[in-house]
């Protein structure tokens, strides 16, 4: 009996004993993870340094501008796990090489205007401009709430491009001559810089068509190589010096009713990142589309009363009788253009489908309040 007595009261012990230690190691093991849930947590995610060239002068206002703001938004909201250092025209690549070099993947990004790339494939045109086509609440409309965007990323896909919308820079002006344009025939033997389709109706009108990048415009009129150019609008025609160069500031610009803007990504990079870098990549690039139409639509106006009453430009809407002829003949381009290829006449179709909607509605909405109000009223 007092045999067993002994036994039970030593496993009693010995159970005490084991509770005990386990849980003095249960405390500790306790304190250990608080100490590891106070430590800062070490951000291990990978970070890219991508490198973008543009086609656009440096320090031009909201284009290259805008360049420079999506790469520092993209560092802001990344916490700079994706750089990207911005290279303006000819400061890494020339300005009409900056497609090539991003299809290339010698740099990551590019940014300027699709009918820069006609020559790759004729389908690009319409994702910039068509003459007497949609303004820049239409193509947005198209690109976002219908099916531009994804024709667009269909056209770069053999390029190994991603395209984005940049922003677009609304109704852009007629353009700079040193004679007037009263008839059509004015248009014969006239040496003018304008790209994409509208340079194809002033090629029709008997005009000589010279594509030259933004930096090279103001030599080229000064010194009579050229005998007109557009550019954009008053904005950068002021800070560009065109008034010194030229007589004449024809409006509207009928070639040019909703020029978008683009930023173009090498596919096989933009496809490397994680998918919330993706997806922050595409938000800042809808949040600088806003910003660059917001920037033209509040800085334009100022620009152009600055060019009439403190540099005495002659300012002079194309005639009735020129615009119509010019209709005409966009028409016949656009149709000849479209047929070069079977992409062209598929993006050429959904334009032509998309634009007849959006004008019927616009008919009714915005053409219906700008026509009861007057110029000098305020919106």
């Amino acid at each position: 009996m007092k045999r067993r007595d002994f036994l039970r009261k030593a496993s009693i012990g010995a159970a005490a004993a084991l509770a005990a230690t386990a849980g003095i190691l249960g405390c500790g093991k306790k304190e250990e993870e608080k100490k590891e849930a106070a430590a800062p947590a070490v951000i291990t995610e990978k970070k890219y340094e991508w490198k973008m060239v543009t086609t656009w002068p440096p320090k031009l206002p909201v284009l290259q501008d805008g360049c420079e703001r999506l790469a520092k938004r993209m560092e802001e909201v990344s916490d700079g796990r994706l750089k990207i250092q911005v290279f303006a025209a000819g400061e890494l690549v020339p300005p009409l090489e900056s497609f090539q070099a991003v299809s290339d993947g010698t740099v990551e990004v590019g940014s300027g205007a699709s009918y820069y790339w006609a020559g790759k494939e004729p389908a690009t045109q319409w994702f910039s401009a068509v003459p007497f086509g949609m303004n820049a609440q239409g193509m947005a409309a198209w690109f976002h709430g219908g099916d531009g965007l994804k024709l667009w990323e269909e056209c770069y896909a053999p390029f190994n491009l991603v395209p984005r919308p940049g922003g677009s820079t609304g109704v852009q002006m007629g353009g700079w001559f040193n004679k007037k344009i009263n008839t059509i025939d004015d248009y014969k033997g006239l040496k003018m810089r304008i790209p994409g389709l509208g340079g194809k109706v002033v090629a029709k009108a008997g005009g000589t068509v010279v594509l030259t990048a933004g930096g090279e415009i103001f030599t080229n009129l000064e010194r009579g190589v050229i005998d007109a150019t557009e550019w954009v609008g008053p904005l950068h025609d002021l800070r560009m010096g065109f008034y010194q160069a030229a007589k004449y500031y024809y409006y509207p610009g009928w070639h040019e009713p909703g020029t978008y803007l683009e930023y173009f990504f090498n596919k096989k990079a933009y496809e490397s990142l994680p998918k919330d870098l993706q997806h922050m990549l595409d938000a800042i690039c809808m949040e600088n589309e806003l910003w660059v139409l917001s920037q033209f639509e509040a800085r334009n106006g100022a620009a152009l009363q600055e060019l009439i009453t403190k540099h005495n430009v002659e300012l002079i809407q194309f005639p009735e009788e020129v615009l119509n002829t010019l209709r005409k003949m966009s028409l016949e381009v656009v149709e000849e253009e479209a047929k070069k290829t079977p992409l062209a006449t598929k993006v050429n179709d959904s334009f032509k489908a998309f634009q007849k909607v959006a004008g019927a509605w616009g008919t009714v909405s915005e053409k219906a309040y700008y026509d009861i109000i007057s110029p000098q009223e305020p919106a």
